[in-house]
């Protein structure tokens, strides 16, 4: 299929936490344990429960961007962020850019899926969830 003609917009730079580069469950259970201590409400408590099925189904999906997530987004751990830097997560720039794709004449979910097929080939990068947000890693990390 043709790779529709498509722009790229940047929207900003974010400090995301990255998962050290290790690709096991397990790794996801200890980080329960260990974090749950600062899940000290409810809302807390809920909050590290979807962290860890965003991060179980990232590992599932086995993609080549590697995890991260904004430390903003993070914040509820409190010294749990702490936590993790000692468990060697690094705090990393992210791009994140909005993809336009000119409209073709077929399925635009289609075109915007053979351009991020592209994209896949030519840089490090992860879409935001049914978005057309993407999140560009620097070019310095391993690929994963």
């Amino acid at each position: 299929m043709e790779i529709q003609k498509f722009s790229m917009q940047f929207l900003k730079q974010e400090k995301h936490l990255l998962l050290p580069n290790i690709s096991s469950i397990i790794l996801v259970q200890n980080l329960y344990d260990i974090l749950f201590q600062y899940a000290i409400s409810e809302e807390k408590e809920q909050k590290l429960k979807n962290f860890i099925n965003i991060m179980e189904t990232h590992i599932k999906s086995k993609s080549r961007a590697p995890f991260s997530l904004p430390v903003t987004e993070l914040e509820f751990l409190e010294e749990g962020l702490e936590e993790l830097k000692l468990l060697n997560w690094m705090e990393i720039p992210v791009a994140k850019f909005e993809l336009q794709v000119s409209k073709g004449g077929g399925d635009p979910e289609e075109e915007l899926l053979t351009v991020l097929d592209y994209l896949d080939s030519i840089i490090t990068y992860k879409r935001e969830k049914d978005s057309h947000y993407i999140y560009i890693y620097p070019n310095s990390l391993t690929v994963y």
